[in-house]
C-alpha cells in the first residue's frame, strides 16, 4: 500500500507523527531513503535525559538539545520557501516553519516516552510538553523560548491532558490535523501563487493521510475543476459524501456533484 494511503487507513494513536511527516515529504522524491533521518531522530531521543518526570524539566531539555545543540529554528529570512514545510529539508537545515519545527520537537519527545502535542493558535503553533502535573509551552520558531500561559488569551487557565483550551483561544491537535496543517501551508502558497497542479497534487495528498475530513475533498474537487478534469472533481465529491451526515453539506455536495454533470 502507498505510505500516504496507509497513514490514512491507521488509528489517530498509531501515526508516527515525525515519521509521517517524512513520508509526506517523500512524496516528491521517489527515491528517497527515509532511514538514515529516521535513526537519527531516534538518535537523538536517546540523547535526552532520563527520568525527567516534570514538565518545565522536559520542555528545558528539548529545548537544550534541539534549539541549542542542534540549532533547529525557524526561518524568518525565508519564510514562505516550501522548504521550511518539508520535514526532510527542515532536519537538513535545521530550520523551518513552526508546524514543522513542532513536529520534530513532539516526535523526538514521544521517542523518549514523553507526553508532548501540537497546540494551535491564530496563525501560529507551540509545543505542550505534558509532565505529571504540569504543562510546559515550548515556541520551537523563536528558538526554544518557553512561554507562560498568561502571555497567550486563555492560558492562564491549567491546560488539563489530552483537552483542548477553552473554544476559540486555541487548541490540541491531534497527529492527523498537525500533518494536514504542515501541507496545507504549501498548498495555499501554490494555490495564491497560481499554481493550480501543485495545489492539486497536494490536497490529493491530503485526502490520502486525512479521508474523513470533507474540507479537503471540497477543495480538491474544487482545483480538479479548474484543472477541467470534471469527473475526477466528481469523484471526489462522491468521496465527501461518504465523510459526512449533516443534511445541509450533504445537500450543497449534491448541488455540486449536479452542476458539474451539466
Amino acid at each position: 500500500m502507498d505510505s500516504l494511503a496507509s497513514i490514512g487507513c491507521q488509528h489517530e494513536a498509531d501515526i508516527r507523527l515525525d515519521e509521517a511527516a517524512l513520508h509526506l515529504a517523500a512524496a516528491d522524491r521517489p527515491k528517497a531513503d527515509l532511514r538514515p533521518d529516521i535513526a537519527w531522530l531516534e538518535s537523538l531521543a536517546a540523547r535526552l535525559p532520563k527520568g525527567l518526570v516534570s514538565a518545565p524539566q522536559r520542555a528545558a531539555a528539548l529545548v537544550s538539545l534541539l534549539a541549542e545543540a542542534e540549532g533547529f529554528a525557524g526561518d524568518s529570512e525565508d519564510y514562505d520557501a516550501p522548504r521550511n514545510a518539508d520535514l526532510i529539508s527542515v532536519l537538513a537545515r535545521r530550520r523551518g516553519l513552526p508546524i514543522s519545527l513542532a513536529i520534530v520537537y513532539v516526535g523526538i519527545a514521544r521517542r523518549a516516552g514523553w507526553d508532548a502535542r501540537v497546540l494551535a493558535l491564530p496563525g501560529h503553533v507551540l509545543v505542550a510538553v505534558e509532565g505529571e502535573t504540569s504543562v510546559t509551552l515550548i515556541d520551537v520558531f523563536a528558538g526554544g523560548r518557553l512561554v507562560e500561559p498568561q502571555e497567550l488569551p486563555g492560558l492562564a487557565t491549567m491546560l488539563a491532558r489530552g483537552q483542548p483550551l477553552r473554544p476559540g483561544d486555541a487548541a490540541l491537535l491531534t497527529n492527523r490535523e498537525t500533518l494536514v496543517r504542515l501541507v496545507m501551508n504549501q498548498a495555499s502558497r501554490a494555490r495564491q501563487a497560481g499554481d493550480i497542479p501543485r495545489a492539486l497534487t497536494l490536497y490529493r495528498r491530503l485526502t490520502l493521510v486525512a479521508p474523513a475530513m470533507p474540507a479537503l475533498w471540497w477543495e480538491r474537487a474544487r482545483l480538479e475543476q479548474l484543472s477541467g478534469d470534471t469527473a475526477a472533481a466528481r469523484r471526489s465529491l462522491a468521496a465527501m459524501r461518504e465523510t459526512t451526515r449533516d443534511p445541509a453539506l450533504s445537500n450543497r455536495i449534491r448541488q455540486a456533484y449536479e452542476a458539474l454533470a451539466r
